[in-house]
């Protein structure tokens, strides 16, 4: 009974940690993208590789090397498609400028040496988004780019 016992509460334990890892790793993620991500794909290399894509999502640098914090950052990114796009569009724009930060992301975060996007490339797509007269496109044309590049 009591080895039973023992291993009901390691089991719980264990989950418990999975699911608070969960959890934590979506933490600084904008409250309405978290909904909207997939976590099966949030697969990181490395602990370094999960603190830049911390760092995508916030623009907190959290002692990384040579990281300049702030903006742009694609919480700021998204609030900004949402406020262009208005209400009209937010029901279609939100899940797609979500699941493209979690793709870009995740990619850009890679080490250096195997990622596909780079720093200029997220800062020619920023300048994709803002050129672009209807939010909805041009989320739509960086997605585009990026499965361009990442297809290389």
């Amino acid at each position: 009974m009591k080895a039973e016992r023992a291993r009901t509460a390691l089991l719980a334990l264990a989950l418990g940690c999975g699911l608070a890892g969960t959890v934590q790793a979506q933490d600084y993620v904008r409250a309405d993208c978290r909904a909207q991500l997939d976590p099966s794909s949030l697969r990181f290399d490395t602990s370094l590789h999960q603190r830049w894509y911390r760092r995508f999502w916030t623009g907190d640098c959290d002692h990384l090397p040579l990281c300049i914090p702030g903006s742009p950052n694609w919480n700021s990114i998204v609030g900004k498609l949402l406020v262009r796009g208005g209400p009209a569009e937010q029901a279609a724009l939100l899940p797609k400028a979500c699941r493209l930060g979690q793709m870009i992301g995740l990619e850009w975060a890679r080490d250096k040496k195997v990622r596909r996007i780079d720093t200029r490339d997220l800062h020619a797509f920023k300048g994709q988004l803002e050129a672009s007269g209807d939010a909805l496109r041009g989320v739509e044309q960086v997605e585009a780019s990026a499965r361009a590049k990442m297809a290389r």
